[in-house]
């Protein structure tokens, strides 16, 4: 190999790095898992640097890499159910402790922290996006994010799919009667007004004040809790949540996070018996209107708090 060969393949393996953070946005629109975004996104690199020195460069290194990925994830949607949110598998249940039930975490969406290079993306990372995306078959999952989110020609989807232009419309003509029931509509702007509602709903979560939560939230709102499939719609069932089977959550510390699937989000950690906090939840806080209309509290702190950079306990 000469000199300048490798001064080239090492050129492109920087160039592959610059990319990373796109891929892991794409993968985790097609597969709804952070963790699974990470390893299909690690998979593509991988490949790609053992195939650097035969890319010819009919196409750039960008959609090159970009194939790769797709089939990466292709294979591992293979054979495997969607990821959901508690929703979209069942109606909403009363606020009853017996009706908790945890299901595989194969089964949820995972939140995603959202980097500010990614921000104007926020509206397609958003979690009822994802989740809507889930219900579409790969191929037409691809050609949507490629299309729609990406804003690739339709050519150049068809270039990296290996299939034709018409096939390429036909899945996004698909794709889009399918989204069209989904509630893919835009989150609220995080402008000054939006940033003091979230200001006061924090201070009213940690001294678990009602009557500033009621005000707060919307008599409408909705709360999910992945692992569980229980979840509750109206502000009321909300409280009679908090307030009985929730109520170890009072005197809770919320630590501002990363902005998460481009929504506000928090680390919640809530009161240990032997004194200090310990983590409870990632909690993603959907605004509208003037008000909260849905909260997730993602409770695998094993996995997600490590994922944020976050400490295992506070004093």
């Amino acid at each position: 190999m000469s000199v300048v060969t490798e001064a080239t393949v090492d050129a492109r393996a920087v160039e592959l790095e610059q990319h990373r953070r796109e891929l892991t946005a794409y993968c985790y629109r097609m597969l709804g898992s952070v963790f699974e975004a990470e390893d299909a996104v690690q998979e593509t690199m991988i490949r790609a640097w053992r195939s650097l020195e035969r890319f010819e460069g009919r196409s750039s290194l960008k959609s090159w890499l970009y194939r790769i990925a797709t089939n990466v994830c292709f294979d591992q949607l293979n054979g495997r159910e969607r990821r959901a949110r508690p929703m979209d598998l069942g109606p909403a249940q009363e606020p009853l402790f017996e009706n908790l039930a945890e299901l595989p975490e194969v089964t949820w969406l995972t939140p995603m922290p959202t980097p500010d290079e990614l921000a104007e993306q926020r509206e397609t990372l958003r979690l009822a996006f994802v989740a809507a995306l889930q219900h579409l078959p790969p191929r037409q999952r691809a050609v949507l994010i490629l299309c729609e989110v990406l804003r690739w020609q339709a050519s150049e989807a068809a270039e990296l799919l290996e299939t034709s232009v018409a096939s390429v419309n036909s899945a996004l003509q698909r794709a889009r009667a399918t989204l069209a029931t989904a509630d893919t509509t835009a989150p609220a702007e995080l402008d000054a007004e939006t940033r003091a509602l979230l200001d006061r709903y924090v201070a009213a979560f940690e001294a678990y004040d009602i009557e500033q939560l009621t005000d707060l939230l919307h008599e409408d709102a909705v709360q999910s809790m992945p692992p569980f499939s229980l979840w509750l719609r109206g502000r009321e069932d909300i409280f009679t949540w908090w307030f009985g089977p929730g109520i170890g959550c009072q005197g809770s510390k919320l630590i501002p996070v990363q902005t998460t699937n481009g929504l506000p989000a928090w680390a919640q950690y809530k009161p240990a018996p032997e004194g200090g906090y310990d983590p409870w939840a990632i909690m993603v806080v959907e605004p509208s209107g003037g008000r909260i209309s849905e909260l997730t509290f993602f409770l695998d702190t094993q996995k997600l708090f490590p994922l944020y950079g976050l400490p295992e306990h506070l004093e």
